[in-house]
């Protein structure tokens, strides 16, 4: 049997009268304002975002509106509707109207991969066709019914190669698998410098020119078939199946997505690169409406250049903001750069501006003597004696951030940013790793 609520009785025995000017009952009034007041608390503690489950609503805003069927001109009845009015309406979430400067950056990223695209598209079948891959990859040659020396040195082109899905470390070196005991194998060597060149260089095109790349990605192989090899194609060290034999292949040209083309370089200092990767600067250059952060700048514009810096891929401007102590170390490098990953997927998935309150600014360090309590209870010399016992003042500045959909509609709750400051210097993000 379904249950009956409180809030659906009080209608069923309100709707058998008739409404009338006379003031509602002052239980049900204090009954509806308690379910309205805990539905309030819930909404505040959304901070703007749509929740979509509030424990109250329902209840609150059946009473309520019962009330005002039955005692439309109770002035206390008029009060819950217009409060549960507003309550309802910012449940559903705050709203922004995104203007095209605030999207202007996804423009200039399409623009950019489709130049990219063109470019680097052209590149490979230009290089396909200088290299004269063997024709049909699979079935592949039978190692044990052909003259091996007939095929080495000859390229192929092997298309999903899945990376880390398919990599494993045999007897004889670490390789991707592409293929299956019933048409033959190929084992990609990535072992040397000849793999994690290119594939470092195509992260960084998913870095600084399309973030849509994603991470999850599928590669098309061009490498030359170096030997022949029995391996147990399984990832871990307990090998279950059998070893069968396969062809292996040293990469030479990595192509993803159809749109990027990685090459090992062996002279080059990342020992590979993606092609026109010189141009990319050159191009984002001409976008970048922020390109450097002031030394007198506040907390909150420094968030506001930070998100700008991530949407507008400018690295060099997003490694300026934040703490110089967080990029000492090869860690804290490769962490940045984690990170940076994340903040273009979010803006590239998530949501397309951030809005930011207005900065909380305490001591955490030392002594300031702003304090208008200390201005009373202390003297001068106190203050003086003080300060100089306390060391150099450290500041730390918490800005929240509202981020938002390109429908306009908020996302999530706000965040918490934490910057510091030592003495009178330039404000630094501290927190560079959270979320808009």
């Amino acid at each position: 049997m379904k249950k009956i609520t409180a809030a659906a009785l009080l209608a069923i025995s309100l709707c058998t009268a008739q409404a009338y000017a006379g003031p509602a009952p002052h239980s049900e009034v204090a009954k509806a304002n308690i379910y309205l007041t805990d539905f309030e608390k819930e909404v505040a503690r959304a901070q703007g975002a749509d929740m979509g489950r509030y424990h109250n609503r329902r209840e609150a805003l059946t009473r309520i509106r019962e009330l005002a069927r039955l005692y439309p001109d109770d002035p206390k009845v008029q009060d819950l509707v217009r409060r549960a009015s507003i309550a309802n309406l910012k449940s559903k979430g705050d709203f922004l109207e995104i203007t095209p400067e605030m999207v202007a950056y996804k423009k200039n990223e399409e623009a950019l991969r489709e130049r990219f695209r063109k470019m680097n598209q052209d590149e490979w079948q230009k290089k396909l066709a200088e290299s004269s891959p063997i024709t049909t990859a699979f079935p592949s040659p039978d190692p044990l019914q052909v003259n091996i020396e007939d095929y080495i040195g000859k390229y192929v082109v092997l298309e999903n190669v899945l990376y880390p899905n398919n990599q494993f470390i045999g007897m004889s070196g670490e390789y991707i698998h592409v293929g299956k005991p019933s048409s033959g194998y190929y084992f990609v060597d990535i072992d040397g410098r000849a793999w994690l060149g290119p594939y470092e260089a195509v992260k960084r095109y998913r870095r600084f020119v399309d973030a849509s790349l994603g991470e999850s990605i599928s590669f098309t192989v061009l490498g030359k078939i170096t030997g022949v090899v029995a391996e147990s194609p399984e990832a871990g060290e307990t090998k279950v199946a059998a070893a069968a034999w396969g062809w292996i292949v040293q990469p030479e040209y990595l192509y993803a997505g159809e749109r990027v083309m990685a090459r090992y370089d062996a002279s080059h200092e990342n020992s590979g690169t993606f092609y026109g990767e010189e141009e990319v600067e050159k191009i984002k250059d001409g976008w970048y409406t922020v390109k450097s952060v002031p030394d007198n700048v506040d907390p909150k514009r420094l968030m506001e250049i930070f998100a700008t810096a991530i949407k507008e891929k400018n690295f060099e401007l997003y490694c300026q903001c934040i703490h110089p102590d967080r990029q000492r170390s090869d860690t804290g490098k490769s962490l940045l750069r984690y990170h940076w990953d994340l903040h273009q997927e979010r803006f590239q998935k998530e949501y397309v501006h951030a809005f930011f309150d207005e900065p909380e600014i305490t001591v955490i360090k030392g002594f300031s003597g702003g304090d208008d309590l200390d201005d009373f209870f202390m003297s001068a010399d106190q203050k003086s004696a003080v300060s100089k016992g306390s060391g150099e003042v450290e500041e730390m500045a918490i800005v929240m951030s509202r981020a938002f959909e390109e429908s306009g509609k908020q996302r999530g709750a706000k965040n918490r940013h934490e910057l510091r400051r030592k003495g009178n210097g330039r404000w630094y993000v501290n927190t560079y790793d959270v979320r808009f």
